[in-house]
């Protein structure tokens, strides 16, 4: 049908319109839909409480992550392959096969497989598959040895010398995942490894053709190692000793300062040390040879012993000393040798050695192998069916509930049933909180969730008895957040019921409602007043203690030097301080009577207006900045923190907060006794207001008398 003439139908939720995905027209207009017009551009595959195995069909460039093209690729193929689109709609664990769009040969080749899958169960006279078939049937198939993956491992080979090969191609190449879960190998990896065989042979080939690689044969590798390992050294000694040889006065310096040997006796030397490694391999004097078994660094005098038994005499002989013309005769004769050793090719499967290279080339369990994973590549059609069966009763019962997650936020607004990103609800306070979502990083996600002006709790969680761990964010929007602090304790159940001992590690603070707001600074107030007082107490209590102690310490002193005592105090010398309290005393009962006097002075009427418009300058400025917070409180922050593209406000009204958090309420026709032994003692309320009236009073005829006249 053509989607420019599809009337749709929106519904208004979170301050913004949703559409609505009811019909089957609606799927088929879905692509026409103005993506401006979607709640959300992407959302990931991990952290939902959705069917994965549904999400990672929908992924298809499998980047962990969901989008708009995605979805519509998956409603199209779904519908694509069914009769009626209201299929999609309906959300049914079962999948009729007369669903199945057999007109078309994808979907004849579906409802081939479906049809096979029941006969295999045993219920070849059922009329719908579900995906409990579809799974195990596809891990029926994952287990076979051949499972049309076109990647075969050990365990499926057919006789010793081909699984003896796959693990060897396994340990040079690295390994594939097999549809089993098993490492594998596949026609490429295969490739590859006789391509590194045979260039390895015949690299060794080159070698056995050519007498002056190999002059000593099998013997040349381990001499020229042998040779490697002291020529720099040995080079550096010749220089040295024609330096020397140049000007005499050359050679004390060139051979080791006495100084670097003082360092060195402070030390624990061994052969192998790193300090005496550097000094040269020989005493250095002009044109003299290099020793081979005397006078050598006892850091090189292995390498030197091993060189001289291993390159040396078989070049020239059983030898003491080596003079340069003998030392560029040796380095000559390995010329050859070490350049083809450079020019290795092949090199990843050396360690299986030449002889096993040679053998592998030569037999047939590598042609085996090729054999083996054709047929296994040959079953790829039938793999690829039940995948796609698997995708289509998936889709078919759950595509509808992520679109109305995706298209439209529906279900998180109507309440029909929890949003994906819900992952459970939080018991703590008095309070349920059901908007919670996994957290990887507390800091990263609170950055930017601070944003959504909600009150947020983060929550560490362990169950009990078991090594699981994880973090939730819940969003508090009811109630009262005064006991909410880092520390408490509450319980978390998770969508399957699983209870999790939960720990507030991180609080985001904003308000939850305008009555908290309201009387916000009078808790301020008060928290103030008592800190103070407590300060106040606690320097007078600490003063008396330390003017105490000053006082016995001065007393004990006098007492040991024969002086008198300390004069007693003198009410006379602190007139001053005392007349200037009870100035500052008479100040603020005259501002009290002021106060006092001019509200007693109002009309009856007016004393409760100003009560009010006193009450309003002191919770108005508060109240005002929580509404604006509230009026701006939204989900997309808390989404995109984790990961998501939300495309709207998304806003969260004080109405739809008490929906999303519920505060504890007595069930209806409860009885109730008031009667509580152990309560505290109550507060004397009348006395308090007799003694305040009685003070008003007092107050008041002290002002008339004062004004009088």
């Amino acid at each position: 049908m053509e989607t420019a003439s599809h009337q749709w139908r929106f519904f208004r939720a979170g301050g913004f319109d949703q559409p609505c995905i009811e019909t089957g027209e609606d799927l088929l207009a879905l692509p026409g839909l103005d993506q401006k017009l979607w709640a959300i551009l992407s959302c990931p595959v991990s952290g939902l409480e959705f069917d994965r195995r549904t999400l990672e069909h929908i992924d298809t460039d499998g980047d962990g992550r969901i989008r708009v093209p995605e979805i519509l690729a998956a409603v199209n193929w779904a519908l694509s392959v069914l009769n009626d689109a209201r299929e999609l709609t309906a959300g049914s664990e079962t999948l009729p096969l007369s669903a199945i769009n057999d007109a078309s040969p994808e979907g004849k080749l579906l409802l081939s497989t479906a049809r096979s899958i029941l006969a295999n169960r045993g219920r070849t006279e059922a009329d719908a598959i579900t995906f409990e078939d579809t799974a195990a049937s596809e891990q029926i198939f994952a287990n076979l040895k051949l499972n049309g993956d076109g990647i075969v491992p050990a365990e499926s080979a057919e006789s010793d010398e081909v699984s003896r090969l796959i693990r060897e191609v396994i340990d040079v190449m690295g390994p594939e995942q097999d549809r089993s879960g098993k490492p594998g190998v596949s026609r490429a990896k295969l490739d590859a490894f006789l391509a590194e065989l045979s260039a390895f042979s015949q690299w060794w080939t080159q070698a056995e053709q050519d007498p002056v690689i190999l002059p000593f044969g099998e013997a040349t590798p381990a001499a020229a190692e042998a040779l490697c390992a002291v020529s720099a050294k040995i080079d550096d000694y010749f220089t040295r000793c024609r330096l020397a040889a140049y000007d005499a006065k050359a050679a004390e310096p060139l051979n080791v300062a006495p100084l670097a040997y003082a360092e060195l006796s402070a030390k624990t030397l061994t052969e192998s040390s790193a300090d005496a490694e550097r000094f040269p391999v020989s005493r250095i004097e002009a044109g003299k040879p290099l020793p081979l078994a005397e006078g050598i660094n006892p850091a090189w005098s292995d390498r030197i012993a091993a060189f001289a038994a291993l390159a040396v005499d078989p070049v020239l002989g059983k030898r003491d000393a080596l003079n340069l013309d003998d030392w560029k005769t040796v380095k000559a004769r390995f010329a050859p040798h070490l350049a083809w050793s450079a020019s290795r090719a092949g090199a990843s499967v050396e360690k299986l050695g030449k002889t096993r290279v040679r053998e592998i080339l030569a037999g047939s369990a590598a042609k085996e192998l090729v054999e083996l994973i054709d047929r296994d590549k040959a079953r790829e059609g039938e793999a690829t069916a039940l995948n796609s069966l698997d995708r289509l009763v998936r889709y078919h019962r759950h595509l509808h509930r992520l679109l109305n997650n995706f298209v439209s936020l529906r279900d998180f607004y109507t309440r029909r049933a929890n949003g994906i990103f819900q992952l459970g609800t939080l018991y703590i306070d008095g309070r349920s909180c059901s908007l919670c979502l996994p957290v990887e990083n507390v800091a990263k996600h609170a950055s930017v969730a601070a944003m959504s002006r909600a009150f947020l709790l983060y929550c560490d969680c362990r169950r009990r008895g078991t090594s699981e761990r994880m973090t939730i964010v819940a969003a508090v929007t009811a109630g009262d957040s005064a006991n909410l602090l880092a520390g408490r304790n509450g319980l978390f159940y998770d969508a399957a019921g699983r209870d999790w001992d939960a720990t507030v590690v991180h609080v985001i603070e904003n308000p939850i409602n305008i009555r908290q707001a309201a009387l916000s600074p009078y808790r301020r107030a008060a928290r103030f007043i008592g800190e103070q007082v407590q300060k106040f107490a606690a320097a007078k209590e600490k003063g008396v203690a330390d003017h105490t102690a000053a006082g016995v310490e001065g007393a004990v002193k006098d007492a040991d030097k024969g002086k008198a005592p300390t004069a007693p105090f003198d009410v006379g010398k602190f007139a001053g301080i005392f007349a200037a309290i009870g100035l500052a005393v008479g100040a603020i009962g005259t501002a009290i009577a002021t106060i006092v006097g001019g509200f007693l002075g109002l009309a009856w009427w007016k004393m409760p207006i100003a009560v009010a418009g006193l009450a309003l300058a002191v919770s108005g400025p508060s109240m005002i900045i929580a509404w604006f917070k509230l009026r701006g409180r939204t989900l997309a922050p808390i989404l995109d923190a984790n990961g998501w593209a939300v495309n709207t406000k998304a806003h969260i009204s004080l109405l739809f907060g008490n929906v999303l958090t519920n505060t504890a309420k007595l069930p209806p026709g409860t009885e109730r006794s008031l009667q509580d032994p152990f309560s505290k003692r109550a507060f004397p309320w009348k006395l308090v207001l007799l003694l305040i009236l009685l003070l008003a009073a007092g107050i008041w005829l002290a002002y008339r008398q004062f004004a009088a006249p």
